[in-house]
């Protein structure tokens, strides 16, 4: 394949996770081979990792995998929501009251969201990406610098290019974004996500539920069966950090009886599928979202808490409106990397992730405490939400990412 000699044609992504892949396979569908797209990130260099994370993939995400051709190769091991269920208990309580329940489909036959596995969307994601002509480099970007209506890519391996725009898709501690001198606002929590596939005997029917508990929230989310007890169920378990440490270091049988009180027994006999793996909890997002010829994708430009399981879904929303202003400047035969491009992509995207923040860390102080008062006003306003059947569908609708303006690849529309 003859590849475009002008920098101005030539897209370099750091950065080779799900947003970065995403975004290059979008770009190269739509331009085709007029325009050169690059992923450098050193993991490509052999197999996709495997360990135990799984992504709730919304709705409008979800339409935009369909219509790039990723999500047919990852349905086979996804697990539609059939239904989301909220408590809000104390550990040691052998009852949990149920207070707000969400029917899994925004419309017949659409489920709002569906469990994938990392292993299985990356390999899918990097096959659709070969085959559409994506290079695919396994180093990494080592700086980026404007250089008279270009930007100078440097990559590790010590080859430099010229590039119409350089994506920033290199996670939450983005050196690029640090080069830029693009600040970042936020703050730890004292809190760690404990992530882990559980074995269960009895089928979850294809339900989430998520227990609040004053240490955080304690998540269950359906995965498709197999496994050593026939069913298995991704947990997303936030812990006091202070915690983590003493809780990772025991035994395999002690540690299923501290999983199995917050779990519960509703599904049977429950086992762990591989041990545990825990990182610390934080929020933060970037002051811009661009500079010169530079665009923050996903982690890169924001993180919130895991409480809502947005986080991926920020991310390819990201990719929807980067790729949307990208492909429009092309068609038009405008500076892909120019100044008017990279404003409305920040405009676009920039209240929507603020929000989002503001939201997830509101929910997780509002419910990650044993205050009493606290508890009795939020379980009131859970109760007042199940039974208002408008209000529900709204909820829903936000957590399918199909409320408000929606980029067209979310809507399941090719560019």
């Amino acid at each position: 394949m003859q590849r475009p000699e002008n920098a101005s044609q030539r897209i370099v992504i750091a950065g080779g996770g799900v947003a970065g892949l995403t975004l290059a396979v979008a770009l190269k569908q739509a331009l085709g081979e007029s325009f050169d797209v690059i992923v450098a990130d050193p993991t490509l260099a052999g197999p996709p990792r495997a360990d135990d994370r799984a992504y709730a993939v919304a709705a409008a995400a979800r339409n935009m995998l369909e219509a790039l051709g990723i999500w047919r190769l990852a349905e086979a091991t996804a697990t539609a929501m059939t239904e989301m269920i909220i408590t809000d208990s104390r550990t040691p309580d052998l009852v949990r009251p149920v207070f707000l329940t969400f029917d899994g489909e925004i419309e017949p036959g659409q489920p709002f969201a569906h469990m994938v596995e990392n292993g299985a969307l990356m390999a899918a994601l990097l096959q659709v990406a070969r085959a559409n002509g994506v290079e695919l480099r396994p180093e990494s970007v080592r700086s980026g610098m404007e250089n008279d209506g270009a930007i100078a890519v440097a990559f590790a391996g010590g080859e430099k290019l010229d590039a119409a725009l350089l994506i920033a898709a290199d996670g939450a501690r983005s050196k690029l974004r640090e080069q830029a001198g693009i600040g970042w606002v936020g703050w730890s929590y004292p809190q760690s996500g404990i992530v882990a596939t559980i074995g269960h005997e009895r089928p979850h029917d294809g339900r989430a539920v998520e227990h609040f508990l004053p240490s955080g929230p304690f998540a269950i989310l359906p995965l498709a069966d197999g496994g050593k007890l026939g069913h298995r169920s991704s947990i997303v378990w936030t812990e006091r950090s202070e915690n983590v440490p003493a809780l990772l270091a025991l035994d395999e049988s002690d540690l299923v009886l501290e999983v199995e009180r917050r779990f519960g027994l509703e599904l049977g006999e429950i086992a762990l599928e591989s041990r545990p793996g825990a990182h610390p909890l934080s929020f933060g997002v970037a002051r811009r979202f661009v500079a010169d010829r530079l665009a923050l994708l996903g982690d890169a430009a924001h993180v919130i808490h895991p409480i809502a399981g947005q986080g991926l879904n920020l991310g390819l929303k990201d990719v929807a409106a980067l790729a949307e202003a990208i492909v429009d400047a092309a068609r038009l035969g405008l500076d892909v990397g120019g100044s008017e491009v990279l404003e409305a992509y920040e405009r676009g995207r920039r209240f929507d992730t603020v929000a989002m923040g503001v939201v997830t860390d509101g929910l997780n102080r509002l419910f990650s405490n044993d205050s009493t008062p606290l508890r009795l006003a939020r379980d009131l306003g859970l109760g007042l939400v199940e039974r208002m059947p408008g209000l529900k569908r709204f909820f829903i609708r936000e957590a399918a990412g199909l409320a408000g303006p929606t980029p067209r690849l979310l809507k399941g529309e090719m560019l």
